[in-house]
């Protein structure tokens, strides 16, 4: 463990090349080869000026199913020119979710973006294993936000689709957004397991769990990380608290994740940072073979844009390996 703390301050510089979306954004630009993403039920406001922002930008080509002519209304009251646009015709949001796994599975599109469709059936689709978009794997959601009482990006897991997670749920979950946070370049990410308090109390579940993970992280079992926990929030993203209860440990004050021990104090820190806290966000789902955004129809278009440079990057690379 010693040699892998040693590591990560030797790669600390690495880590500081995305501290913003702008990076994000810029990083995704940079890539070669752009992103090609299937768009279910595209006729939706937000997600057609975000797509056609990510477009403009050389980030993505999107391929936009759903009802053709209010996409095509869509499109040009954003005064963009419809030719510029793949547009599929569905029969409807089931119709639209089986076109996108055949774009997915036939190689044409590399990730996948939800439009004016429920979140539960968008994923109910996602699961479908006719479709073969996941193997097995837990799926999580992990969201990043950016807020200027924070000297960096945070990313948050899970807030949205594992409830009462157990302890190998949650090392999915952790490991998840590990593989995001590499992706993006960030090496070695230092994850912070939370709980309400920092000491091991075996009637506290998310304690138990959180010393566990650790262990593993310790042991080699959990990689390409630094784990730290149990550990409070105060602690994980303030080094003034942490200088005050002085608590050592090379996640306090500088966390790149946060581990919620369960969707509700998940939900409730994502809301406050974003209500609260004036964070801006970007989000994905992991753990299916390819990139998923699972935005709001509330989101804002800037929003559903972070979400995907978010997926382009984590595309790129996997086509990479």
């Amino acid at each position: 463990m010693l040699a892998s703390r040693f590591n990560f301050r030797v790669t600390e510089l690495i880590n500081m090349g995305i501290t913003s979306f702008r990076d994000l954004a810029e990083k995704a630009k940079a890539m070669k080869k752009k992103t090609a993403i299937a768009v279910v039920e595209a006729h939706d406001e937000h997600a057609i000026e975000s797509v056609i922002t990510a477009a403009n930008d050389g980030i993505v080509i999107p391929m936009l199913i759903g009802d053709a002519e209010k996409i095509k209304e869509i499109l040009r009251k954003n005064g963009a020119n419809v030719s510029d646009f793949e547009i599929i015709a569905s029969g409807g949001a089931e119709d639209s979710l089986r076109l996108a796994a055949e774009l997915i599975n036939g190689g044409r599109a590399a990730a996948i973006m939800k439009g004016r469709i429920e979140s539960g059936e968008f994923m109910h689709g996602i699961l479908k294993k006719e479709y073969g978009l996941v193997s097995g794997n837990r799926l999580s959601l992990t969201g990043f936000f950016e807020t200027p009482a924070y000297h960096k990006l945070l990313a948050v897991t899970d807030m949205a689709v594992n409830i009462y997670p157990d302890l190998e749920c949650k090392r999915a979950i952790l490991e998840n957004a590990v593989k995001v946070l590499n992706a993006l370049g960030i090496i070695n990410p230092k994850a912070a397991l939370l709980a309400s308090i920092e000491k091991v109390n075996p009637k506290m579940q998310d304690t138990v769990d959180a010393d566990a993970l650790k262990k593993m992280n310790m042991s080699g079992e959990i990689k390409n990380c630094v784990v730290e926990g149990p550990i409070s929030f105060d602690l994980a993203t303030s080094s003034e608290s942490a200088k005050i209860k002085n608590y050592e440990s090379p996640v306090a004050g500088d966390a790149d994740l946060v581990v919620a021990p369960d969707i509700t104090s998940g939900n409730v820190l994502a809301k406050s940072l974003t209500v609260m806290a004036g964070a801006r966000t970007g989000a994905l789902v992991t753990g299916a073979n390819i990139p998923i955004m699972l935005t709001s129809r509330s989101a804002e278009a800037s929003d559903k844009y972070n979400s995907i440079t978010l997926a382009a990057c984590v595309a790129a690379d996997s086509w990479r390996k």
